[in-house]
């Protein structure tokens, strides 16, 4: 009878050890989502050609009316690019270049191009006011920062655009961070120039 009571009480020892085990994995497996690493998703968004570089940007002059003496300057006639730079890898794997994008309406983009980089959970585009750091001190960088929020990364591979707030001072936001906000850990950044 003693050894039947032992029997139970071990079975039970077991049964709430393989319920508490398979509870942690599955917690495990919904905050880090480790089949997001197998999974590509590729976004093809249409990146608009600029007109010009930003240093041999010239902007279009109408001729004043002889009869107003008043001159009004042209919109440009396509998208210009007004800052540029290289993605660097931080906590994973990224490559790809970003480009701020004005279009001739006067609204403007970030456009990520040939982004190459790990799948993750809760990675979002943010513009930051804080420096590109390489290595592993720049995976933490951009939290000391302000930053603008343009959205979750739609894609971790591919050209992809994101519309940029038109009160963005983009003189205080020189920096373009993939952001897992889960984890608060760049996966790479872009210094603007």
């Amino acid at each position: 009878m003693a050894r039947n009571r032992m029997s139970r009480r071990r079975k039970a020892v077991w049964i709430i050890g393989a319920a508490g085990a398979a509870a942690v994995l599955l917690v495990a497996g919904l905050l880090f989502q480790p089949w997001l690493l197998f999974v590509d998703v590729r976004v093809a968004d249409r990146i608009p050609s600029p007109q010009s570089t930003p240093s041999t940007v010239m902007e279009p002059v109408e001729m004043a009316d002889p009869e107003t003496e008043d001159a009004t300057p042209a919109p440009p006639a396509g998208p210009r690019d007004l800052a540029a730079g290289s993605l660097i890898s931080h906590e994973h794997e990224t490559s790809g270049s970003v480009r701020i994008i004005e279009n001739p309406d006067g609204t403007r983009q970030l456009a990520l191009v040939g982004l190459a980089t790990s799948n993750g959970p809760d990675v979002h585009v943010w513009l930051s006011a804080g420096p590109v750091v390489e290595g592993r001190d720049g995976w933490y960088t951009a939290a000391s920062y302000d930053h603008v929020d343009l959205g979750p990364l739609r894609g971790n591979l591919g050209d992809q655009l994101y519309d940029i707030p038109a009160d963005v001072d983009l003189s205080t936001f020189r920096t373009v961070d993939l952001w897992c906000e889960r984890f608060g850990v760049s996966f790479g950044a872009a210094a603007l120039n």
